[in-house]
């Protein structure tokens, strides 16, 4: 089964343009305007492994299938998503079926492109998706423990819920549960603040190389560990070259 990665943020943080870069593709529409993107889009990725090819002449395989990544570009979530704001409840319920999520954030500067927010503010913005996250969790949490519900929860899973409703009611860091059970036993739980993350700022064209002052008001916050600086924009242009002129950017 294709790992699935999950790219989410804010509207108009250039989710729709990383997931086209990333996919090759321009399926996902990038529009400048909130929630262009209502049905999530999906694309399957292979994942280059030159060992496949070695390990196919040993055993004179006439065929090779490389692994796949399916990326999964994710409408934007709101303040308030958690309780519904801008189809929030439909938009988070597309979270539960990744396996990892790519946050996108915007750390660039622009009056072509709307602002949800007044300003631009990583730190923020990163707040709002992790807290409308934590608080499906909360209310996801709170019906799957409740009397009647309780009974269909295995005693595994019920002691995730109770450490991971402790968490939040305490504001301790949930990811403690990742040092008591593995992967495959918290994918189970379908819960959101436990999932693999990445965090991608997504930087204007001058700012990829040493990043900005929003960069750095990130990672001075949340550190730099699985944080990534990204044009998105660039990205996508790159991808849209012809093979021998993208070949040859990227040796430049």
């Amino acid at each position: 089964m294709s790992f699935k990665c999950g790219i989410v943020g804010l509207p108009n943080v250039g989710k729709s343009t990383l997931f086209n870069a990333l996919t090759n593709s321009s399926k996902a529409q990038a529009a400048n305007f909130p929630f262009c993107t209502i049905d999530p889009n999906v694309g399957v990725v292979p994942v280059p492994d030159e060992r496949l090819s070695k390990l196919s002449k040993v055993s004179n395989s006439k065929k090779v299938i490389n692994t796949t990544i399916s990326f999964v570009d994710i409408a934007g979530l709101v303040k308030g998503a958690s309780k519904g704001e801008g189809l929030g409840n439909k938009f988070l319920s597309h979270i539960r079926e990744v396996d990892a999520v790519i946050h996108m954030i915007r750390c660039f500067d622009s009056d072509d492109i709307q602002n949800v927010n007044p300003d631009v503010n990583p730190v923020r913005d990163l707040e709002i998706i992790e807290t409308e996250m934590m608080l499906a969790d909360l209310e996801s949490i709170q019906k799957r423990l409740e009397k009647n519900n309780k009974k269909n929860v295995d005693e595994e899973q019920l002691k995730i819920l109770e450490i991971a409703l402790d968490c939040i009611n305490n504001d301790k860091d949930i990811s403690v549960l990742k040092t008591q059970f593995d992967t495959k036993q918290l994918n189970q739980s379908g819960l959101l603040s436990i999932k693999q993350k990445i965090y991608v700022c997504n930087v204007d064209e001058q700012s990829v190389q040493n990043g900005n002052k929003y960069t750095n008001d990130f990672i001075e916050k949340f550190g730099n560990e699985n944080t990534l600086i990204v044009s998105a924009d660039i990205e996508n242009q790159i991808n849209e070259l012809p093979a021998e002129e993208k070949k040859n950017y990227m040796e430049m």
